[in-house]
């Protein structure tokens, strides 16, 4: 992964911002802790899926697996 933020971590923030909450409050309202929905955000590569679970059923949002196009091997 490159160093962009991912789909997830700006999804993620995008739908916090858009309901108005602040980190604190909505990692109290998701039930995480803030350091890990801060570390979400920011794009971090290895969290705990259950949380990110966690969060995702917060906002409504669920995580499915897609079928990535096949890459040119280098």
């Amino acid at each position: 992964m490159n160093n962009s933020k991912s789909i997830l971590s700006k999804t993620v923030a995008t739908q916090r911002k858009k309901l108005g909450y602040t980190q604190e409050e909505f990692s109290l309202r998701a039930g995480v802790s803030l350091s890990f929905l801060r570390a979400l955000e920011q794009g971090k590569e290895s969290v705990r899926l259950d949380k990110v679970n966690e969060v995702l059923n917060f906002l409504g949002l669920t995580l499915v697996p897609i079928k990535m196009e096949k890459r040119d091997e280098l």
